[in-house]
């Protein structure tokens, strides 16, 4: 049997999007770029509404809500992800040769073939998973403040008042959702 997503039209999901090898290259000026355009325009063609998102050098979160009638994720995430890789080459940033798999392809070398994804069940579970995206740049140790991490949605969470720009400090220098 082959492996099978949920797809639930109009739900919310986390999603967990990782670089080939884990390469620490997300967070290059030439790929946010790329990455924002592209998610720019798929969501043009495949609307969703993205709820929160984090990137990290060699991963990405993002918490969407895709529309009622549309449990399409999967087109969204691989032309994101086909888009991207193009955008990456068309900024000449320098990636390592794809093996022979995804040459054949045609893939760009930037992402691993798959990608996680959790449908989210109830409002806590929602409250739980926007505070993993933003906290994550802290738990793996890039910054001691969530505040202090500029890929993310979290300053937009400020400025909405629905998080306090304290909020998010490392555990050595505070509590955890303080």
């Amino acid at each position: 049997m082959g492996f099978r997503r949920d797809s639930t039209a109009g739900a919310t999901y986390f999603f967990t999007v990782v670089t080939r090898d884990r390469m620490p290259i997300l967070a290059r000026p030439g790929v946010v770029a790329a990455l924002r355009q592209s998610i720019a325009e798929v969501r043009g063609i495949w609307p969703f509404t993205s709820i929160a998102w984090v990137l990290l050098p060699d991963h990405l979160h993002a918490l969407w809500r895709l529309p009622e009638g549309d449990p399409d994720h999967s087109r969204r995430w691989g032309e994101i992800k086909r888009r991207t890789g193009r955008g990456v080459r068309d900024a000449h940033v320098c990636i390592r040769p794809s093996n022979g798999s995804a040459q054949h392809r045609h893939e760009s070398g930037l992402w691993q073939r798959r990608y996680w994804e959790h449908r989210i069940r109830d409002d806590d579970d929602l409250r739980r998973h926007i505070d993993y995206v933003h906290f994550n740049p802290v738990k793996h140790g890039l910054v001691a403040r969530t505040a202090d991490w500029p890929h993310s949605s979290f300053q937009a969470f400020v400025a909405r008042g629905w998080l306090t720009a304290e909020w998010g400090v490392s555990p050595a220098g505070g509590e955890y959702g303080e």
